[in-house]
């Protein structure tokens, strides 16, 4: 398999690019529009086609490439049912399968950083790694106090959802600010601060006492990204 890995060092964000192998259709998640050079050129060098542009949820902290890589690439734009982005090419629902050239993702609604956040299993019938977006990151998860988050949905979806997985499976965030790039479902159970040894109740009670500042591009992402990162010379 064909495993690519870029970091945006404003926002701190992870996307990932997958193909079954060289010369393959391939699928990129999380892009960042300002990164959008790059994933083009490791596209064209890879001899990859890209297939598919996958957003795991409407992103507060960067614009999304979704737009501008349909544009280039005529990939199809992916994200969850419950997206408010009017530009997306198709909407996945939970459980449903995304199969590309003989790269096996499969879909889990993930609420809670947002009501319409998505996970994405990496071969789902033996599971190699999961892409958590902000449900579930390293040491830590996503805030909930805006874009409809909700504390004990995420509490839910990463206990009942993302802990399910396989000990092994590999965790791939959205984000990470310490310069961790991975993780396995194992270690979080073991030892993430919020989540390892709490209750619900109290994990509950930590998440709505961080007291984080808002992004700093939140007022203009979040509109930019309903409409998939067009309009923006950001």
């Amino acid at each position: 398999m064909l495993f690519r890995q870029f970091s945006d060092p404003v926002s701190n964000t992870y996307t990932y690019l997958l193909a079954a192998g060289s010369g393959a259709r391939a699928v990129i998640i999380d892009p960042v529009k300002s990164q959008l050079a790059q994933y083009l050129i490791a596209i064209e060098q890879l001899g990859l086609t890209l297939a598919k542009a996958i957003d795991t949820h409407t992103h507060a902290d960067h614009i999304t490439a979704l737009g501008a890589l349909r544009d280039h690439t005529g990939c199809e734009t992916v994200m969850g049912q419950h997206s408010g982005a009017e530009c997306v090419s198709r909407r996945i629902t939970d459980g449903e399968r995304l199969d590309v050239d003989g790269l096996h993702l499969q879909a889990l609604y993930t609420p809670g950083h947002t009501d319409e956040s998505f996970s994405f299993v990496l071969d789902p019938d033996a599971p190699r790694a999961v892409f958590t977006g902000d449900a579930l990151l390293i040491r830590g998860s996503g805030r909930t106090d805006f874009q409809n988050g909700d504390a004990g949905k995420s509490w839910d979806s990463i206990t009942r959802k993302l802990f399910t997985l396989p000990g092994s499976t590999l965790v791939y965030p959205g984000h990470d600010y310490k310069g961790w790039t991975c993780s396995s479902i194992a270690e979080e159970k073991r030892y993430n601060p919020r989540l390892a040894g709490k209750t619900r109740a109290e994990y509950i009670a930590i998440m709505d006492n961080l007291n984080l500042p808002d992004p700093k591009l939140m007022d203009v992402a979040i509109p930019a990204n309903l409409a998939c990162g067009r309009g923006t010379d950001d």
